[in-house]
């Protein structure tokens, strides 16, 4: 892993200039850093009780149940936050690595530990997969190639006009960027088990396998490279500390203040407007939000949000997400910190998920369990967990979630017990389920969507949000609807991408 050195800490030079930014999520809080580091007076506005956005958290009967996200990958992306005034991440946050990063299971029994171990690796691969070796050795190559060029190179560079989409065309071509990731890996591996081991990536950031654009392949290098992570204390103890240095650095975090309007004069953003009433006037404004509710509802009053909110109602939003949160009594140091049951259908249940928009009758579940590798989230002796599976957004299954809800919670956990708890029901203590419906009410996302706009390649780098909006010149976004997308390190980058323009803007 490469780390970023911090240098002797500075304060930040005040420029006159004052910023708002809208949403304290992951990309939101990276952002505010970057401002205030660069001089911006800045103030960060969230709507819930507590910062972290999809990084929220719940504490209950002593358990602590991260909403998300929980794979903490490309770590010097956020150590960079800090450096920029010579911090160091370290001061704020301790990072634990986890190993297997993955263990992947599937309903005959096998189990696959993914990691960067490149023996255990090749192990693993040689008894699942054995006449797969040298084409993984290929895959891992082109892998490596779309990282330099999807991620090095274009990850935080903004794409403001179709011209620096067609710069970046040639690469992408290199790339067969037009292929899904699926079709991609199956052209190097032959084995169903190592082809799904190598594409489920996508589905932690709103992609189908079989329809996103193998550029996202990245993801596998991106992991090698970096390593897979846990911020000791939760998710939120990431979120946590960026918000302490946020502080330390003069910012001010405004909480439990939706805003409601943001206010235009002509092409300009003048001032926000909170339902408190409270309403200031800043030289720039940066949205975190949900793409749709900042166009739709906070630019409601410029023509600029309408127009935007009809073109972005013709595009694709990923999938939705079901999850069950509960803790356990005793401890599971077998069940490894993350682990993907993959469920009898691959592609079937991928096209029930994001074409046919049903709830089917199988899953693949995503099974996190965090107090494995940091016990400090459960109390002595318990157990915390959470089980996630993608279900189609409310605009392919608009179902009563109310009533569904309870009854996919007791089969999605009859399911982790039949293959991994037999007395599950048993040894919960306590548990809840978060549905679409409760992203769409908490987090204003569009048709409870959870990574936004489906990261397919024409709604890719320019033909996503773009980090400046195209007509009102001091309004900008930030986060998984622009690019380059979804992810801790997506967001963060976007952040970067931003960030860059509104320094530069603000001068």
């Amino acid at each position: 892993m490469t780390t970023v050195v911090p240098a002797t800490p500075t304060l930040p030079v005040p420029t006159g200039k004052r910023a708002c930014v809208i949403g304290a999520g992951f990309g939101g809080l990276a952002l505010a850093i970057r401002l205030q580091s660069a001089g911006i007076e800045t103030v960060l506005v969230e709507a819930r009780d507590k910062p972290g956005g999809r990084g929220y958290f719940w504490e209950k009967d002593g358990f602590t149940f991260d909403a998300g996200p929980t794979v903490v990958t490309d770590p010097p992306c956020l150590q960079e936050l800090w450096a920029l005034t010579g911090h160091d991440m370290a001061e704020d946050v301790t990072l634990m690595p986890v190993m297997p990063f993955y263990r992947l299971n599937w309903p005959d029994g096998t189990n696959f530990d993914y990691s960067n171990d490149e023996a255990g690796l090749a192990r693993e691969i040689a008894r699942v997969a054995p006449g797969d070796l040298a084409g993984y050795e290929e895959f891992l190559q082109y892998s490596a190639g779309v990282f330099e060029e999807g991620y090095v190179k274009l990850g935080t560079v903004p794409f403001l006009d179709f011209a620096s989409m067609i710069k970046a065309a040639p690469a992408l071509a290199k790339y067969q960027a037009w292929r899904s990731v699926y079709s991609m890996v199956s052209s190097f591996i032959k084995s169903e088990k190592l082809r799904e081991a190598l594409t489920f990536h996508t589905l932690l950031v709103g992609g189908n396998p079989m329809t996103t654009s193998a550029i996202y392949a990245l993801i596998h290098k991106l992991e090698k490279d970096g390593g897979v992570w846990w911020s000791k204390g939760g998710t939120n103890q990431l979120i946590a500390g960026m918000v302490k240095h946020f502080e330390r650095l003069g910012g001010t975090l405004r909480l439990h203040d939706p805003v409601v309007q943001v206010h235009t004069l002509g092409n300009k953003v003048t001032e926000v407007e909170c339902s408190s009433g409270w309403t200031e006037r800043f030289d720039a404004v940066a949205s975190n939000a949900d793409i749709m509710h900042s166009y739709r509802d906070l630019l409601s009053e410029s023509p600029r949000g309408p127009q935007m909110a009809r073109s972005l109602s013709r595009k694709r939003f990923s999938p939705g997400l079901f999850v069950v949160h509960f803790g356990l009594e005793g401890t599971w140091p077998g069940i490894p910190h993350h682990m993907i049951l993959f469920g009898p259908r691959y592609k079937g249940l991928l096209d029930d998920i994001y074409q046919h928009g049903v709830l089917p009758q199988d899953f693949s579940i995503y099974l996190h369990h965090p107090s494995v590798t940091d016990p400090s989230v459960a109390p002595p002796g318990k157990s915390t967990f959470y089980a996630l599976i993608p279900v189609a957004n409310q605009g392919k299954l608009p179902i009563d979630w109310e009533t569904v809800g309870p009854v996919l919670e007791k089969r999605i956990l009859d399911e982790v017990g039949r293959r991994l708890i037999p007395d599950i029901h048993d040894r919960i203590v306590t548990k809840f389920h978060y549905a679409p419906r409760d992203f769409a009410l908490d987090l204003n996302a569009y048709l409870g969507s959870a990574f936004s706009l489906e990261p397919i390649l024409t709604q890719s780098a320019w033909f996503r949000g773009h980090n400046r909006d195209d007509k009102v010149k001091n309004f900008y976004l930030v986060g998984a609807g622009t690019h380059p997308g979804a992810g801790i390190p997506g967001v963060v980058g976007s952040a970067k991408a931003t960030a860059r323009l509104m320094v530069e803007d603000l001068r």
